[in-house]
């Protein structure tokens, strides 16, 4: 019988390598030749594109903590990227529930289009309509003026909730997409019976949907998070001075300064990183899931 199982399950496998065949091609030749020709960038002294002499060293790596300057930023991208998670979970969870068990019919699908519109526009986009809708005498500030009677001076351009603002914007549909796929396998009939036998919407909430829903907050913290923590456009635009962080210093050892050792190096500790907490905070999530 056990022959018979592994006989079959190659077979299957054989059947299923032609479909699988293009995706693996594709991930190694998009994904893992790029990656590995940054990990061997991370370890040179100088870019063999320079025509420089160079070799093999570990000082791009020991630079990271030989200067505390790189902790910094690696801290506070890390808080960035808590507080923008925090964020899209307060607006986008509520909106999936709503979008969820609340609204049916085309209302439905006129929200949810509302909801993944930003994806079909470019991100700088999106990025620099929020730079006319901050700065001093922008949208905000026009319409408010216009319609308060006392005169006030909204400039948010180049502060730190300016990059919490369009960062939320760029990466709370994640958070609604994942919530909305749990909250919608969520049986109604089981919200039914609890509220038939007594419970309250906030005991509901809190015993019945937000545990049967947490994949899709997990799934929805991690695919915002990670990105969140290495980000540099929503900071280099709408942060200016203020909006230095790990992800803007990785960009310019690539883009200004031409250092790509110490850029690959840079990348890999903060991917280490990511890794080492999602490693950590995982079993945590498996019990809540």
């Amino acid at each position: 019988m056990a022959g018979q199982v592994a006989s079959g399950s190659r077979s299957g496998l054989r059947s299923a390598l032609p479909l699988l065949l293009p995706a693996y091609l594709w991930l190694t030749v998009a994904i893992f030749l790029p990656l590995s020709a940054m990990v061997f960038f991370s370890f040179m002294t100088e870019l063999p594109l320079s025509g420089k002499a160079w070799s093999f060293t570990l000082d791009n790596y020991t630079t990271f903590f030989s200067q505390g300057l790189y902790l910094t930023l690696l801290l506070a991208s890390l808080r960035l990227g808590l507080e923008v998670t925090l964020w899209c979970v307060v607006i986008g969870y509520p909106a999936a529930y709503v979008l969820a068990k609340v609204l049916k019919g085309r209302s439905r699908e006129a929200i949810f289009l509302l909801v993944i519109l930003p994806f079909w526009s470019n991100g700088l986009v999106r990025i620099f309509s929020w730079a006319m809708v901050l700065r001093e005498g922008g949208i905000l500030d026009t319409a408010l003026n216009a319609v308060l009677p006392f005169k006030i001076n909204i400039d948010l351009m180049y502060s730190y909730p300016a990059v919490i603002i369009g960062l939320v914007h760029s990466y709370v549909p994640y958070m609604v997409l994942t919530c909305y796929l749990t909250l919608q396998a969520i049986d109604d009939s089981l919200i039914e019976a609890g509220r038939s036998l007594g419970a309250s919407r906030l005991q509901m909430l809190k015993r019945v949907i937000v545990p049967l829903s947490m994949p899709g907050l997990i799934a929805g913290a991690a695919l915002i998070f990670v990105p969140v923590v290495g980000s540099f456009m929503e900071p280099r635009i709408l942060g200016g001075r203020t909006g230095t962080f790990y992800g803007t210093v990785i960009e310019d050892q690539f883009v200004a300064v031409f250092n790509w050792p110490l850029g690959a190096a840079l990348s890999f500790i903060l991917l280490a990183v990511v890794l080492v907490i999602l490693a950590v905070v995982a079993p945590v999530l498996k019990r809540a899931a």
